[in-house]
């Protein structure tokens, strides 16, 4: 193991050793150049969102809220797949630290394996019910006219998103931020293309609305799912699985390795699931407002993701750099990565704190000329312009502990948090105070404060450095 470690540029030292200015340079850089094509990823990622609200809230309340309330759902099953990407991430990291690019391809192909079955079923399952998931989530019959056509469309790209994201964990797991990137930058590209042609009419096109916004997105996601697939198994890839002579082998399932990416993978996808299911009660409760109030909190929540999205590029390279050094025999080194992305994350986010605190309104008016709708979504960016620090830290010290596979802690912190935290806050500021919409984005900072608070301590602790994966 005398071979320096991968994505580190640190040669593997026994634990007690400490980092020399030397290597707070090359940590500060191997930061840097992790997070800098993950940021241009979710920027892009983000600002096609932007263009896609936008477009959608052309046609009206009525359309936002039938897009929003059909991806609701989706996210719920969409946690079981994160946390899968999760496990497949730090384990790939550990292995790729050691130096072992073998195991780390067969953790990506393993994982593959297992998202792609587990993703056919619950799809199927999400087309066969698309108008009671809409209907269940509270939306006015229009909307569900709108939602159950949207979500039967946007179904087949979207079994090809959860298939494939562990791949793009593994990639990123490995130290490679920026195949991921390219892919989902020409994926977004195709997409904003797709849905100016669809969602208008154009170039021949007939304007099929938000339907075609569903169809856009699935042509993008299905053309993504075959790149990243193509980019993992190519020669020289990090990640590239071992050729086998035959396909029952491609296709038999390592029950040993697999129970490896669960171990850290299943408190991931448990917090997944808690998020997404307590997202699920807190959106009914924001929708019960009325079409317009939830229309202003979807567009509030777009917006918003011009600043998270790059804090969770920051997430991920302390991720990678945390597994890969812990893997290296280099805990120092795992910490100082994860200190020097939460300083970069923090300061980005903080930059857009201000932004939201004095201008909100004109980031509404991106996506609607609607002055209610502007009113209430600038009430809510001005809210949690306050809770950005909390949210950066919560972010970028969870990605920082989930690659060194103390995937419980997190779990647990964020089951209090948006359970206890955010619903009761909801309940009594919104139902009981009649606060409406600011009551519903104060509960959110509350949330924020207690999630990024525990894995500050958390982390501080180190006992983090000594768990094994």
């Amino acid at each position: 193991m005398g071979e320096q470690a991968v994505g580190i540029g640190l040669r593997k030292a026994p634990p007690t050793s400490d980092a020399t200015p030397g290597d707070a340079v090359a940590i500060r850089r191997r930061v840097i150049q992790l997070s800098l094509p993950v940021f241009a990823e979710v920027v892009l990622q983000t600002l096609t969102q932007v263009v896609d609200m936008a477009m959608v809230g052309r046609l009206g309340a009525s359309a936002i809220a039938a897009v929003g309330l059909s991806m609701q759902p989706l996210f719920l099953g969409q946690g079981v797949f994160m946390g899968l990407s999760v496990g497949t991430t730090a384990l790939v990291a550990r292995f790729t630290g050691a130096g072992d690019r073998r195991m780390a391809g067969r953790t990506n192909h393993q994982s593959l394996l297992v998202s792609t079955g587990l993703a056919l079923v619950m799809c199927a399952a999400a087309y066969v019910y698309a108008r009671d998931i809409v209907s269940l989530m509270g939306a006015e019959l229009d909307v569900v006219v709108l939602g159950t056509s949207y979500l039967r469309y946007l179904v087949p790209g979207f079994a090809v998103l959860l298939a494939t994201m562990t791949v793009g964990g593994a990639l990123r797991g490995a130290g490679d931020t920026g195949t991921p990137m390219k892919i989902n930058v020409l994926v977004n590209l195709i997409n904003v293309v797709g849905n100016y042609v669809l969602i208008f009419g154009h170039l021949g096109f007939p304007a099929l609305g938000v339907d075609g916004a569903a169809i856009a997105t699935t042509v993008s996601r299905i053309i993504g799912g075959a790149l990243f697939v193509w980019a993992a198994w190519r020669r020289g890839s990090p990640v590239a699985p071992p050729r086998q002579a035959r396909l029952v082998d491609h296709l038999r399932i390592d029950t040993v390795l697999v129970g490896r990416v669960l171990r850290v993978g299943v408190p991931a996808i448990l917090e997944r699931l808690v998020i997404s299911s307590g997202m699920l009660v807190y959106i009914r409760a924001v929708a019960g407002l009325g079409t317009v109030v939830y229309a202003a909190h979807n567009i509030a929540n777009n917006a918003e993701s011009l600043s998270f999205m790059p804090g969770l590029a920051f997430a991920t390279a302390a991720t990678a750099l945390v597994g890969q050094g812990l893997g290296a025999g280099r805990p120092d080194v795992a910490e100082r990565s994860a200190r020097e992305a939460l300083r970069l994350g923090l300061a980005v986010m903080g930059t857009m704190a201000l932004v939201f605190l004095t201008v909100p309104q004109y980031l509404m008016m991106i996506y609607t000329s609607d002055p209610e709708i502007i009113r209430l979504g600038s009430i809510a960016l001005r809210v949690i312009s306050f809770g950005q620090v909390p949210m950066g830290t919560a972010f970028i010290y969870s990605g920082a502990l989930r690659g060194a596979g103390d995937t419980r802690s997190v779990l647990y912190v964020t089951a209090f948090a948006v359970w206890v935290v955010r619903l009761s806050a909801t309940y009594l500021l919104v139902v009981v105070g009649g606060l409406g919409l600011l009551g519903a984005w104060l509960a959110m900072v509350a949330d924020w404060l207690v999630r990024g608070g525990y894995v500050w301590y958390r982390f501080r602790t180190g006992r983090w450095k000594r768990l094994q994966v």
